[in-house]
């Protein structure tokens, strides 16, 4: 055992609770101690204590005191969760005879790190603290990897959130474990890969992990193309956002959703199939879905520039249309063109891309004497681009096109 008196360094979040809530052979360890050290704050607190005993009654006892939240996370392993306004707080049973048994189990060194509020002393069993200064991610064990595959991929998470590199031997352990991470509950995996998704270095981190083979068995139609497009969308987005009329902003969500697109198949039954496995909402997978199919769409309205064309297109895709536009950015489309049709989008007034039909089918069943059917419908299409296209301006113009068009048709 390794202890450190010394603990300037360490500035921790003033805990939502009375200390004298922990017994003296309680310590706080994982992430919020790394953190600390790190001198990274967060405004959400995230804190895991363990304790020697009684680690559900110490937890149910606090969130009873502090009219919190409490909800048992493990009854086995004995692990409950407090919830405070400011975050959570989870309480763990110790694992093992000695709080360095316990440790000994965790991920990586950097997180086996622990610290006693009452005695203010760090015990560090694993040298984690001289990892933290080499800014180093280095396994426990192997075999801590293969217990919880979920920490293969968490390596490269912790390696983009703090910009460390990860430690050759692990790295290669990693690579050798890697087909274990097919057993990990997709819903895990979406957590770490969306955290991936939106970090500044997660980019360089995805491709990492793909060259590592970490992400194959969930993605399988990522190429180096297609990695490289990742780190192409921020650019392309600010670059976009530059030539609009109207101050526009794309979303982290947006772009984490262009993201997405680019790893997953370029066919939309391919695509819709990968993001059910990964458990991805009904919404995330019919925007990328509707995405991948306009895709082509748009492709033909640069060569057609009509304005029919440009009607279906905002049809299709209503207020997706900018995710359609920074994934055709990405994807070389042209940059004039783009802008236009986003200038459109952007416009509430624009006639193409929000229009405000002359009529309604009501209004064609009543003065035209005809039965409801998808007639109608075809109709008030026919009608709306006639409008856009300025052959028409009126009420009384569009009921005289739509008895003309009926005459035309059988």
């Amino acid at each position: 055992m390794v202890r450190y008196d010394n603990i300037d360094a360490l500035t921790l979040t003033e805990l939502p609770f009375s200390l004298d809530w922990l017994s003296p052979e309680t310590y706080l360890v994982g992430g919020a101690v790394r953190d600390a050290l790190l001198g990274r704050k967060k405004e959400y607190i995230d804190l895991d204590f363990v304790i020697p005993k009684l680690a559900i009654e110490t937890a149910r006892k606090i969130a009873n005191h502090y009219h919190a939240g409490f909800v048992v996370l493990d009854p086995t392993r004995q692990i409950a969760r407090v919830i405070f306004p400011q975050g959570t707080v989870d309480f763990a049973q110790q694992e093992g005879n000695s709080l360095e048994k316990d440790l000994q189990r965790r991920d990586f060194t950097i997180n086996a790190i622990a610290y006693n509020f009452h005695s203010q002393t760090l015990i560090d069993p694993l040298n984690g603290l001289g990892d933290l200064k080499r800014s180093l991610i280095k396994m426990v064990s192997p075999t801590n990897l293969e217990d919880d595959p979920l920490r293969l991929l968490r390596a490269y998470r912790q390696a983009a959130q703090l910009n460390f590199k990860i430690d050759c031997e692990t790295r290669s352990t990693i690579c050798h474990l890697a087909p274990l991470v097919r057993q990990v509950a997709a819903e895990r995996v979406q957590s770490e890969l969306n955290y991936l998704l939106r970090n500044a270095l997660g980019n360089y981190w995805l491709a990492v992990a793909w060259q590592d083979k970490v992400l194959q068995s969930w993605l399988n139609n990522i190429t180096p193309n297609r990695l490289n497009k990742l780190a192409q969308i921020e650019s392309s987005a600010h670059l976009l956002e530059q030539q609009l009329a109207t101050p526009f902003e794309f979303s982290s969500d947006m772009i984490l959703t262009v993201k997405l697109t680019c790893l997953v198949s370029n066919i939309p039954e391919e695509a819709e199939i990968e993001l059910n496995q990964l458990k991805y909402s009904r919404n995330d997978i019919r925007t990328i879905t509707t995405l991948l199919r306009t895709f082509s769409q748009l492709k033909q309205s640069i060569i057609d520039k009509n304005l029919r064309e440009q009607y279906f297109l905002f049809q299709a895709t209503k207020n997706i249309f900018p995710y359609l536009a920074l994934f055709a950015m990405v994807n070389q489309s042209n940059l004039d063109w783009i802008t236009l049709l986003m200038n459109r989008y952007l416009d509430p007034l624009d006639p193409i891309a929000h229009p405000k039909p002359l009529v309604k089918g009501n209004d064609l069943i009543q003065c035209l004497k005809i039965p409801p059917s998808p007639k109608i419908g075809q109709l008030l299409t026919e009608l709306q681009i006639a409008q856009i296209e300025g052959k028409i301006s009126t009420a009384d113009d569009a009921m005289q096109l739509a008895k003309n068009w009926l005459n035309l048709k059988p």
